[in-house]
């Protein structure tokens, strides 16, 4: 009998254990929508539709970026690219996005940078539409684009 309370009792304890770790575990922020799309305008290098993808961890967000309207026009190595995308706030003024965060691409591939960092608080609502996207490749050239209306679904809005 004394094995089977003590096994009980181990039981007992593991169990109060997982609870208190799930009580203190940090929560997931959340993003709504995870995806948006845009259409996007960037000059000569082209322009169509871009889909966005963010995610979010406390204050600190990433925004990743893929477009098969713009393509690369050489290879381009992994982590190559120097990006930048401001994205507009509701109630004004924007925050923006960086990094240097790309998959490898060959000739002809779909433009994709991210994931982008930025900081966000809760309750940021932030829309592409009247903001850019800046990205430079090789250090000289800069492709520019804007979005050309709001983004679908809507805007993302953080936890």
């Amino acid at each position: 009998m004394r094995g089977k309370r003590f096994g009980t009792g181990l039981s007992l304890a593991a169990g109060a254990l997982a609870v208190c770790g799930l009580a203190f575990a940090p929560t997931a922020a959340a993003v709504d929508p995870g995806t948006a799309t845009v259409n996007a305008d960037c000059g000569s290098y082209g322009g169509g539709d871009a889909t966005l993808t963010a995610t979010q961890s406390g204050t600190s967000a990433t925004i990743t970026l893929k477009t098969s309207s713009v393509t690369a026009p050489v290879s381009i190595g992994r982590d190559s690219l120097v990006s930048q995308l401001t994205m507009v706030k509701a109630g004004g003024g924007t925050v923006v996005f960086k990094g240097t965060k790309n998959p490898a691409m060959s000739t002809g591939d779909a433009l994709e940078v991210g994931p982008l960092t930025g900081t966000v608080a809760s309750g940021d609502s932030l829309e592409a539409y009247g903001g850019t996207l800046k990205v430079t490749a090789f250090g000289f050239i800069t492709i520019t684009c804007t979005a050309t209306g709001p983004q679908a679904p809507g805007p993302f809005v953080f936890d």
